[in-house]
């Protein structure tokens, strides 16, 4: 579990600043962009790893190692304390419901696409 920890922090790492780099300052597109793509990993991983090939050392190491490295909750709530004091309420705003509703989406997203591949995994194994 914390080699996939470590592994999800040093790709929140690299990506958050490519993506920052990418995107610019404006806004904390970086942790946005990781907190949504980390949903929709965690989504994915959650109905495809319950299979019987999938043990639970390898369930944890990839949920809470990997997808709890890589997401962070303390840096979307730190970014948004920022723009409020900054005084962008509407940014704040629009970050905070945005993360929210889009990680949910993404979630969901994901537990579909898990859905749809552990089912084509089933059928090809029966």
């Amino acid at each position: 579990m914390a080699l996939g920890g470590a592994l999800g922090a040093l790709a929140r790492f690299a990506i958050g600043g490519w993506v920052t780099t990418w995107a610019g300052p404006g806004f904390p597109w970086g942790t946005f962009v990781i907190n949504v793509s980390g949903s929709l990993l965690l989504g994915f991983l959650m109905r495809v790893l319950p299979s019987p090939a999938a043990s639970s050392e390898a369930r944890a190491l990839l949920t809470v190692g990997l997808c709890g490295g890589f997401t962070t909750f303390s840096t979307f709530d730190f970014e948004t304390l920022v723009l409020l004091q900054e005084r962008l309420y509407g940014l704040a705003a629009l970050y905070s419901l945005g993360s929210v509703l889009t990680c949910l989406a993404g979630v969901f997203a994901g537990m579909s696409l898990g859905t749809v591949a552990r089912e084509g995994l089933v059928g090809r194994t029966s």
